[in-house]
């Protein structure tokens, strides 16, 4: 058994198909990971508010409410916990639409069981580098980074601009913190893709541009004309160093 990178792990699984929860349930034990399955999206939702989950796989289409939805949901309460989404192979709108809600990956069926387990263990392998690149460098995070009149503090996973509150998704606050890191550097799309979100993401570069825009909306003091993140044409994105200091 190769338990590795499933061991303690829970994850919530939500398929209303008995075939394949049954056969993914099985395939996750063989790496250590315990499953509960539910079949509703209704009671699913209800489900994932509790800390307890590490990773909610989530199909598409189910009854009671639909995993998109589930995802909005859930992003909306600042729930983080990771999700694999299962969509059609057809589907790929409601792929791009998933990312951009703040899954953290996708499989499509129909899927190989060793794909999805790889998926699976490529998640939970970047939640640890996290964890351990802040319990490493915690004075990285002790504070507070400032950038002007914008504040993002790591530890608490908050923003604030002009001192108030700004509401980011998951996926916005960790693409709005790579900026900080290393403002005045120019990024690619498929830099950021690969970064902020990850394994198996090729060709959805136009998935950074959505929250690009998204997050300017949020942080900047004219959105039609950014002076935060700023792009440079024919490369990518950074964040303006003048902001930064």
């Amino acid at each position: 058994m190769d338990s590795s990178h499933g061991k303690h792990r829970k994850i919530l699984l939500v398929e209303d198909e008995q075939d394949i929860a049954t056969l993914v349930s099985m395939h996750l034990e063989d790496i250590g990971v315990q499953t509960t399955h539910i079949d509703r999206g209704d009671l699913a939702l209800i489900e994932a508010a509790k800390p307890e989950w590490d990773l909610m796989i989530l199909d598409l289409r189910l009854p009671g409410l639909g995993g998109l939805e589930i995802c909005r949901k859930l992003r909306e309460q600042g729930r983080q916990i990771p999700i694999l989404m299962l969509t059609s192979k057809s589907s790929e709108l409601d792929r791009v639409l998933g990312l951009e809600l703040g899954a953290d990956d996708y499989v499509t069926k129909p899927f190989s069981p060793l794909e999805l387990t790889a998926r699976v263990k490529a998640i939970f392998r970047r939640v640890e580098l996290s964890q351990s690149a802040a319990q490493s460098a915690p004075e990285r995070y002790a504070k507070p980074v400032r950038c002007g009149s914008l504040t993002v503090d790591h530890g608490k996973r908050e923003v604030r601009l002009h001192g108030n509150s700004v509401d980011l998704t998951s996926r916005e606050f960790d693409l709005l913190l790579h900026f900080v890191e290393n403002p005045g550097q120019v990024f690619r799309r498929s830099e950021l893709l690969d970064k902020i979100w990850g394994y198996g993401h090729e060709g959805y570069e136009h998935t950074v541009n959505s929250h690009i825009n998204r997050l300017r909306a949020k942080i900047e003091d004219d959105p039609a004309h950014p002076m935060r993140i700023v792009t440079v044409w024919g490369v990518g994105y950074k964040l303006s160093e003048e902001r930064a200091a």
